[in-house]
């Protein structure tokens, strides 16, 4: 079993998560796109609006990913 480091997720688990890091990096390329192309627009009400609709996703999908790793590889070690 090869593990990854300090958080204890091995290959196998990886590959259970792997589902939600593709989501990720396509959540993660529109806020990089959005941040660079239009980082402020004259209404600051729709830049924020806009900005929180795809960290806020962003930031809820790594935390359940990281929870459910780590109750993956929990119970495969139980």
């Amino acid at each position: 079993m090869v593990s990854l480091g300090a958080t204890g997720i091995d290959r196998e688990t990886l590959l259970d998560i792997v589902v939600n890091i593709v989501p990720m990096g396509i959540l993660l390329f529109f806020v990089v796109l959005f941040l660079l192309y239009m980082p402020w627009e004259e209404n600051l009400f729709l830049t924020v609006v806009s900005h929180f609709l795809t960290i806020f996703p962003l930031l809820m999908l790594v935390l359940v990913t990281y929870v459910s790793a780590r109750v993956i590889s929990r119970d495969q070690h139980a």
